[in-house]
This record gives structure tokens, sequence and C-alpha cells, in this order.
């Protein structure tokens, strides 16, 4: 049997932080737990005095948090990957006729599945862009691009190398071209500082439910150019409610129907968690966590790590002579660490690093303890000494 904690939950090693963070922080269910005791409080649709504007609340603490504005530009969805449908397919829309788009093989399926949707209908051609050691840069941007070139789609961060691409001198390149610039930042958004102000983007995706230690079921985006993109989604605002278009003012323009608020509420609650934390000890604590485990890797014999150096708390690697799904299966029912296996949604990525096979991604966060590390560095030595002995038998 695992062994249980004090309330009868197993006692797990949870590295499995860069899909979702957990646990949360007290203050971020407690958030939940308060919007979920009170009614809703949605300016122009209800009326009562008590509860707490949230929406509003998260999009003054995002616009802070990310250094931009204003608030109306930031929009709720569901998730980065609903960001990302609702922005490619919406620029497609807007731009009404055959166009060349970028991307690039760092990419997760959020972005790639939707382009190559527009490719496949004829709507886009689509270039994309191959990564050096475990980056793209501006010069490689630079070499794909054509006259019709309008969109390129990019990830901030690789989910599989834990590698931050350096995106101001490509955002910079791309506005003076006049080419719409849509980052990524599932990854990076509550890992690292990201300064909107000094980044001329298009659209800048964030999650909720990684690094900002919100629930699932929340994210969205910052739009500095709403016009580029189309209205896809029309339903009840609760504004300029007459009329049987859509609004086009700006948040709505981009949102229909009812939020999810506890979501929201959970979001407004992260940011401020992180604040008072301090992102700079968030950071070293998830640097520190990362290095010490990369370093205790090496010292294991079968272990292949494919970023030494990552910038992110994510270490990807492989135990020789045992497939990588059945590591993480042993792992989890026998040791209780949690890992993620396969291909992470970014199959081209795995391609180019493990001819597509997969592999196993552990990922830290602040939650994450030395301890937790160490007792999964001698569970992960135990399988590969176990996978070495199927090879080498006395």
């Amino acid at each position: 049997m695992l062994p249980t904690s004090e309330n009868n939950q197993p006692n797990l090693i949870y590295l499995n932080n860069a899909a979702t963070t957990w646990p949360k922080p007290a203050e971020v269910l407690e958030e939940v737990a308060r919007c979920l005791r009170l009614p809703l409080h949605e300016p122009g649709r209800t009326t009562g005095n008590g509860s707490m504007d949230y929406p509003s609340a998260a999009r003054e603490a995002l616009a802070a948090f990310f250094h931009t504005g204003p608030p109306e530009h930031f929009i709720f969805t569901q998730n980065a990957t609903d960001s990302l449908n609702l922005l490619i397919h919406g620029f497609a829309k807007k731009r009404g006729m055959p166009f060349h788009a970028i991307t690039t093989e760092l990419e997760h399926n959020s972005v790639l599945r939707p382009l190559t949707a527009l490719e496949q209908d004829g709507i886009i051609r689509l270039t994309v862009v191959p990564f050096t050691g475990t980056r793209v840069n501006l010069a490689a941007i630079k070499k794909a691009i054509r006259e019709d070139t309008y969109l390129v789609v990019m990830t901030h961060a690789s989910n599989v190398l834990g590698s931050v691409q350096d995106i101001r001198p490509i955002a910079e390149y791309l506005h003076a071209n006049d080419i719409f610039f849509i980052v990524d930042g599932a990854q990076t958004a509550g890992h690292i500082p990201v300064d909107l102000s000094d980044i001329p983007v298009g659209a800048y995706v964030f999650t909720g439910h990684k690094a900002l230690f919100g629930i699932p079921g929340t994210g969205g985006f910052f739009i500095s150019e709403p016009d580029a993109v189309a209205i896809t989604r029309q339903g009840g605002t609760g504004t300029d409610s007459r009329t049987l278009t859509h609004p086009f003012e700006m948040p709505v323009r981009f949102e229909a129907g009812t939020h999810n608020y506890p979501g929201i509420a959970s979001l407004f609650a992260g940011i401020r968690f992180i604040n008072a934390t301090g992102q700079e000890a968030i950071e070293k604590k998830n640097t520190d966590l990362t290095r010490y485990f990369i370093h205790e890797l090496r010292n294991i014999r079968g272990i292949t790590i494919y970023n030494e150096h990552p910038d992110l708390p994510v270490v990807s690697f492989d135990i020789a002579g045992i497939d990588n799904h059945e590591a993480g299966f042993i792992l989890a029912r026998a040791y209780n660490v949690i890992t993620r296996t396969g291909l992470h949604c970014a199959p081209l990525v795995h391609e180019r690093i493990d001819r597509g096979n997969g592999c196993i991604r552990a990922s830290f966060s602040y939650f994450t303890t030395r301890d937790e590390c160490t007792a999964a560095v001698q569970a992960i030595r135990e399988v590969a000494g176990s996978a070495d002995s199927q090879v080498r038998p006395d």
C-alpha cells in the first residue's frame, strides 16, 4: 500500500507541474470557496452589494503583473488552447484570403493543430521553422518570411526542453514588418518576469492552472491589436442587448456567456500569491531544485537528459532499456512519483530529440521540496538499475 498523510490522502511526489501545478496555495482555494459562497457579481447583468467583481479585479491584476494594458485588453478563456484557437482562427477569418504563416518545431499541439487545420482547408500556407540546440532564433524566422507572411505563432518556452525563447527581437522585427505575432506563454506566465510593455506582441497567451497557481479551466490572452482578430463567438454579454450582433467594445468583443467565476477568482488569488511571495524567490527555488535534480540524474547509469541547462523547472529524460511509459507507470505505482510520459503534445520536438518515441518529464513548482526530489531520484535510480540488469544480466 502507498503511504498516506493525516487526511488519508496518498503522499504523492508530484512532478507534473508543467501540466498543472499541485498543490495550490491555500489562498487560492480559499478565494475559490469565497467566490462560490457569494452570489455572482456581473456588472450590467445583476444588481446587489457584497459580491466581488472578479473579472475586473483579475484584469487589473493581470495588467499590473504583465506591465501592460489597458486591463480591458485581457480576455478570459477556458485555457491556453482555447485562447490560441480563438486567436488563430479569428486572425484567419479577419484576413479573409489565403496567406502564409510561420510557426516552429518547438510548438505544442495547441498551436500546431489549429494551423494544420487551416492549412488543410487551404486558408494558409504554413512553414515550420526548425530549432537549433534548444531554441529558434530571429535569423531562422527571417529566412522563412515571404511577401505574403502575415502571421507568426510561437511558444515562449518549450514544454519539453524548458528552454525560454528570446522573443523580444523577434517581436520587434515582426512588428516593424506588420506581421501579427502570437506568443504562447503557457509555460512562462508565472515562472519568469514577462514585461509586455517592452515586447511588441500582437497577442500573448497565458493559462491559469500552471505557474499562475489557478485552478483548471482558466486562461486567457492579452491582445494589443483587437482589430486584427475577427469575432468568432457570439452570445450574451450584458451590454448592448437590443442588437442581434455581438458588440465590438473590449473585452466583451471576445467573450460571451457566463464567466468561469471560481476559476477567475483562483487566477486573481494566484497572482496575489506570487506577488506576496516574490517572483524572484519562486524562480530561485525552482532553479535550485532543477539544478539539484539534474546533478543527481547525471550520476545514474543509463539516463539521457535532453536539456541539461533548462531555463524553466522542466527536466526531460529517458532510462535506457525501458519504455518511457512503462518507467512512468512503475514510478507512479511502486514509488508514488508522478511524472508525465510520452510526446507531451509536442510531436515535432520529439521527432528531433528521441526519434518520436517520447520521454519522461519531471517538472517542479514552488511547493516541490528538496526531499521530494531526493526521493524521486532514488526511485529513478532503482528503476534504471533494474532496467540495466535486464539488459546486462550477471
